[in-house]
């Protein structure tokens, strides 16, 4: 149970919660591993749980009809997927993908529909979130409409550095990078 606190915490807007809301998600949350390459969701089929990942990287994707893929985010330790499903009898809008060996905590949407019933403040943190994201969709369709290769490699690059070091994860190879700055390799390469 203290792991799921702690990964539960490392999740800005529920950190904002009171302990006992927390203790009582933490209930709920059943505990994941997925490997490497593994597919956790597929763009378009049904998925009723929000996840939260505790340690390993993901990426959130779209694909095309001929198989070019863009990478809309990577998503790393102390972020959550999924929160529209949950909400909506949508299907999934992404497929989501294991870069890395990754653990997730899984809750079910009949689970958070219950805390949302009695815990009102979770759905302004709800609602926060999901407006972050539209926030963060936007800047995506206006970097890859607008911006320039270069410009959005620079981005990049310095959304990633931490004063003048700049980590690289091993998965993090020049294909996923094209694919998440939508475009193809040949061309990040040229451009590197």
């Amino acid at each position: 149970m203290d792991d799921v606190l702690k990964a539960l915490r490392r999740i800005s807007y529920l950190a904002a919660m009171d302990e006992p809301f927390q203790a009582e998600l933490a209930q709920y949350a059943q505990r994941m591993v997925i490997e490497t390459g593994e597919i956790l969701l597929i763009e378009g089929e049904k998925s009723e749980a929000v996840y939260v990942v505790e340690a390993g990287w993901l990426k959130s994707s779209k694909s095309s009809l001929n198989g070019r893929e863009h990478v809309l985010r990577f998503i790393g330790v102390g972020e959550t997927f999924n929160e529209m499903s949950i909400l909506t009898d949508a299907t999934n809008a992404t497929t989501i993908t294991a870069l890395e060996p990754s653990v997730l905590y899984v809750i079910r949407r009949e689970a958070v529909l219950n805390l949302l019933d009695r815990y009102p403040p979770l759905a302004r943190l709800i609602i926060r979130k999901l407006a972050d994201s539209v926030q963060f969709l936007l800047t995506v369709i206006e970097d890859i409409s607008l911006r320039s290769i270069e410009a959005r490699l620079a981005r990049y690059l310095l959304e990633q550095a931490s004063g003048d070091t700049l980590y690289r994860p091993k998965w993090a190879t020049q294909a996923e990078l094209a694919n998440y700055l939508g475009t193809v390799p040949n061309v990040l390469h040229r451009t590197l």
